[in-house]
């Protein structure tokens, strides 16, 4: 699986190569994000490990696969993930409204609290 997400990483779509341009290097609100991430059995497109927040991006592919990206999005949030997707071609016609959602959940998920001994308990 990991040599499929490497794979992934270098053919990326076009939406996906410009939604990463937005977010690598900490460029979305400092927050580090990665891509073409294992999880499980699952491959999410994009993931914060601090916000525990996951991106998917679906294609026209996608349309036929409800069923399925129910199933992966239901484990993802049991996991305690928060998932969102954007459409293709929202990322390709409408990406200023998609940095400001995206945004958005960013700033509203609380931060993980720390444990009240402090670190190493």
């Amino acid at each position: 699986m990991k040599a499929f997400a490497k794979e992934l990483r270098k053919q990326q779509t076009d939406a996906e190569r410009i939604l990463w341009q937005c977010l690598r290097n900490r460029s979305m609100a400092g927050y580090k994000f990665r891509r073409q991430e294992i999880i499980g059995n699952y491959i999410v497109d994009f993931l914060c490990l601090e916000k525990k927040l996951i991106i998917e991006l679906d294609g026209s592919q996608h349309m036929d696969m409800e069923q399925k990206d129910r199933k992966r999005t239901q484990f993802l949030e049991s996991l305690g993930y928060i998932v969102i997707c954007f459409w293709n071609n929202e990322i390709m016609g409408e990406l200023d409204s998609v940095k400001e959602e995206i945004f958005r959940i960013l700033d509203n998920i609380p931060s993980p609290q720390p444990s009240p001994e402090g670190r190493g308990g």
